[in-house]
């Protein structure tokens, strides 16, 4: 037992050696635990009534990047019984097949989004953006209000799609030539509101009754 000690003794009084070992140790671990998510990842398919974002909701998404939001806001429910009853239904992989990058994110410091869409109105959603403390007093969301004066950039988007598209996403050649028409006059108000109010709706339900 004393001799077996010693050799853990001579790598631990080393911080070279430890911190190779150490190294090593946490790069196997790492890949036990990465690789099968990446095969996994491949055999994921949309969820029943997931679709690619339309061309303003997929502005909005940007947008919602651009500024930051996914840093205080998570878009992943928890399969916890305080979670799905305040938000609703826990998250699955397959609601996000077409989130590049996905939004789940790890910090609440604001509500979680995944199913926000049709919670409020569009104009409470656009008072909120403008100014939060406006419908939430408490709240300590920066606002954004130059968003209302923001043209969409059409012909960005026309390329983000030629590129979705050759990722996988199935969009159509169609889809992507209306994509100016769809954004012509819109501001990038409009296309965040637009992609917070699809979170967690399926085409399907927007078309029920």
């Amino acid at each position: 037992m004393a001799k077996g000690y010693r050799y853990f003794e001579a790598i631990e009084k080393h911080a070279g050696k430890l911190g190779i070992f150490t190294a090593i140790m946490v790069s196997i671990g790492g890949l036990a635990e990465i690789t099968p998510l990446f095969v996994e990842a491949h055999a994921i398919t949309a969820a029943e009534g997931v679709k690619p974002y339309d061309p303003l909701r997929l502005a909005g998404k940007d947008i919602y990047v651009r500024e930051g939001c996914y840093l205080c806001h998570t878009q992943m429910i928890r399969s916890l019984r305080a979670e799905t009853q305040r938000y609703g239904d826990y998250s699955v992989s397959s609601e996000s097949v077409y989130d590049r990058p996905f939004q789940w994110g790890s910090k609440r410091t604001g509500p979680d989004l995944a199913r926000v869409g049709g919670k409020y109105s569009d104009d409470w959603q656009r008072l909120h953006l403008i100014d939060p403390r406006a419908v939430v007093g408490e709240s300590n969301m920066p606002g954004s209000p130059w968003l209302a004066d923001e043209p969409i950039d059409a012909a960005d988007i026309v390329a983000r799609m030629r590129t979705l598209k050759r990722l996988g996403d199935p969009y159509t050649d169609a889809d992507i030539a209306a994509a100016p028409e769809a954004l012509d006059g819109r501001t990038a108000m409009d296309a965040l509101v637009a992609y917070l109010q699809g979170l967690g709706v399926r085409p399907d339900a927007e078309a029920a009754p």
